[in-house]
Parts: C-alpha cells; structure tokens; sequence
C-alpha cells in the first residue's frame, strides 16, 4: 500500500534540548511542545493535527548529534530568512540555498546548534 507521506516521524538528537528547542523555534518561526512519552523528554514539531509527517527533537544517551547520516528537511516558506536566522544562532551553512529543477523549489543545508546536518526546502 502506497501511503500519501512516506515518511512518519523523525527524531533530530539534541545533547541540549532546551537550547535546540530555542534554536528551531528561532529559525522555523514555529513553537516547539515538550512532551515525555516513556523515552525521555522531546519537543515535537508542529503537524497541523492532521496524521501527516513530523517529528520532534529529542534528548536521550543512545543518541547523539552528528553532521553525517540522515538529513531531515524541514519546510519553510521562504529559506532564505530561515536559513540566515540559523547562522546568527549557533548554525552553519553547509549547502547554501540551491535551485532544483524548474518548479521544484530550493533547499540548503545547515549544521544545527547540536551538531546535526539538517536540510530547509521551500518553494522560493
């Protein structure tokens, strides 16, 4: 069965979670809810109450932030802002703001508060 979000959930790992919780809602201009579900605690992004994909930050000891791996893109309306307010934050621009093909929009990626290789899309 083909389902309509492939992806589900994510979990990005912070070893600092109230400050990576500062760092993304700064960037994404969103608020992050804490919450602790069994596995410690975790700031979950906003889903629009729907069952599409989201995900959360979390702060456990059998996961670490790392720049290799997995990169997670999280949407925004316009990356270029989202982008510059990561890098006065505590971010670094690995990918900078790149063209896809014609009608696919433009994504960067960028080294998170935490360590971690995190990838913006948006349509402008």
């Amino acid at each position: 069965m083909l389902h309509p979000n492939v992806p589900a959930w994510f979990e990005i790992p912070a070893n600092d979670l109230d400050r990576a919780q500062a760092f993304y809602e700064t960037v994404l201009d969103v608020r992050l809810v804490r919450e602790d579900l069994g596995d410690g605690p975790m700031a979950m992004f906003p889903y629009g109450g729907k069952p599409n994909a989201s995900g959360a930050l979390i702060a456990r000891e059998d996961c670490e932030p790392h720049v290799q791996g997995s990169v997670v893109y999280l949407s925004v309306s316009d990356l270029s802002p989202a982008l510059e307010r990561a890098n006065r934050h505590g971010g670094d621009t690995i990918v900078p703001r790149t063209a896809l093909p014609e009608g696919m929009g433009y994504f960067a990626q960028f080294r998170d508060c935490e360590g971690n290789r995190v990838g913006l899309w948006s349509p402008v």
